[in-house]
């Protein structure tokens, strides 16, 4: 062999046993993985908490902010993001069945409930005939929402429609009240245009509320509550993912609790 021959296969070889090298790093984790999560909101000190505790063992967690609810399922079934972190089962489940996708919860967070809120009355029992109510206008949140008017007594609705009534399976409004549907991004921000609206808790938390403090009416944690929980979800094909599952140990441990309850003062009830 001449040494032009020897010298490039020594190359080749070369080559070919870094690349199995760096393989061999990557299988076996040493190289640092990194994981997007989709969020909704600004406030993600939870998420921010357990991104410090994940990177101890070699997991960045990078948090991919939404504004709104219609985004984030998107961006997971076209693989713009790993896993996301911002609904309940209810939720995912219409998703699903609308879009044609398989998107699989992998572990539970908390259940943040349902508040009503207002900046004209202090009270539930001050809203009066005629009254303007804003609600979430997709199906399971504004189905929610109107579950919660009848747990207040101000409506009733059709049990037929389960846990997702429309406006049309109100049987009884003695108030006449004026429900309307409002992306649940703007729930809060139309409180100067309504007698009361109804938050989701993350949006209520980013407008400056405790909900626990701040809302003229709570939905009530018990038995009915399951449904709610929020999840963390992920493709179904990564529902084994090894480090996927270490995002979720690292969300339901007793630290991450002691933060969630201390950051929304009760207004989220750890849920695993």
């Amino acid at each position: 062999m001449t040494n032009n021959k020897k010298l490039f296969a020594s190359i080749i070889l070369g080559f070919g046993a870094f690349i199995l090298g760096a393989c061999g790093n990557a299988a076996s984790g040493d190289e640092n993985t990194t994981v997007t999560l989709g969020v909704v909101g600004e406030d993600q000190d939870v998420w921010d908490f357990v991104s410090d505790k994940l990177a101890d063992d070699g997991i960045t967690l990078e948090l991919v902010k939404f504004t709104d609810y219609a985004q984030p399922n998107n961006a997971l079934a076209e693989g713009e993001i790993d896993l996301n972190s911002f609904q309940h089962q209810i939720f995912l489940d219409s998703y699903n069945a609308d879009s044609g996708t398989d998107l699989t919860a992998i572990g539970n967070t908390v259940i943040a409930p349902l508040g009503v809120y207002s900046q004209n009355i202090s009270s539930i029992e001050e809203i009066k005939d005629g009254d303007s109510i804003a609600i979430p206008n997709d199906v399971t949140n504004g189905g929610r929402a109107l579950l919660l008017l009848q747990t207040a007594g101000l409506i009733t609705v059709d049990p037929e429609a389960g846990s997702t009534p429309t406006v049309n399976d109100i049987t009884e409004n003695p108030l006449n009240l004026d429900i309307q549907e409002l992306d649940a991004a703007q729930t809060a921000r139309a409180l100067p245009d309504v007698a009361a609206s109804i938050i989701n808790s993350g949006m209520a938390v980013d407008a400056g509320f405790v909900p626990t403090e701040d809302s003229i009416f709570l939905e009530p944690v018990d038995e009915n509550s399951e449904p709610y929980i929020n999840i963390i979800v992920a493709k179904s094909e990564d529902t084994e993912n090894e480090v996927y599952q270490k995002i979720v140990e690292a969300y339901q441990s007793e630290d991450t609790k002691e933060i969630i309850e201390e950051t929304s003062k009760g207004s989220s009830v750890p849920a695993w």
